[in-house]
């Protein structure tokens, strides 16, 4: 069975990806090439162990699809690949719950290192960035700390919240009553500590964006 799926839009880079673990994890790899497509992977196969993410792919916007997986799947290991190398966003998806950080220009033949480190339980960034772990952002953990304390409903909830929805607009979209959506708002200011739903938008797209997802729909 798949203990593995590969998240990225460009077939090829899949395709080369897949051919260069499939050695190491000895089991058919899954390909998914939109966040939408991920979800669903996952529903189906519910063996899954790791995902390879890309941060650019159709329907992952910014470090939101890390954040998801992290709330509806914490057993699951995920694994950033990205062409980004910026520093600020390798520490953001270390500090949101990464078990790794994997540039496209890493060559191939040390993937494989990445995947037996981070199976075995420990993190894994290529040397060049190392210093991200030794630098750790305090505001930024203490916002990963506070993210985890939220329930998968309420991450969801949160998440519309950023997108200027209303609770209405919020309790259609999930299929619930406005009251229960109400209920799950103030739960959600209470355990980021923010006085009002604006600052928790607000909150949640400053940690939650890379710069070149601004702007867009979280």
């Amino acid at each position: 069975m798949a203990r593995a799926i590969i998240a990225d839009d460009h077939p090829l880079f899949r395709a080369a990806m897949n051919q260069a673990l499939s050695d190491t994890l000895s089991s058919e790899i899954l390909e998914v090439s939109s966040f939408q497509q991920l979800e669903q992977a996952l529903l189906t196969h519910p063996q899954i162990e790791l995902v390879f993410l890309d941060l650019s792919m159709p329907g992952n916007q910014g470090l939101t699809g890390l954040s998801t997986l992290r709330s509806q799947y914490p057993d699951i290991l995920v694994v950033i690949v990205s062409a980004n190398e910026d520093t600020r966003v390798v520490r953001q998806a270390m500090a949101l719950g990464a078990s790794g950080y994997i540039p496209k220009s890493v060559p191939l033949p040390e993937w494989k290192t990445a995947v037996v480190t981070v199976l075995a339980g420990d993190n894994w960034l290529p040397a060049s960035m190392q210093d991200v772990i030794n630098q750790p952002d305090k505001e930024l953990s203490a916002f990963a700390n506070q993210l985890e304390q939220l329930t998968p409903q309420q991450f969801k909830v949160l998440q519309c919240i950023a997108n200027g929805l209303l609770n209405k607009q919020i309790a259609y979209q999930l299929g619930v009553q406005e009251t229960t959506i109400k209920q799950h708002v103030s739960a959600i200011l209470r355990k980021l500590n923010c006085i009002n739903r604006t600052q928790a938008g607000i909150l949640f797209k400053q940690m939650l964006t890379t710069p070149d997802s601004f702007d867009q729909p979280l």
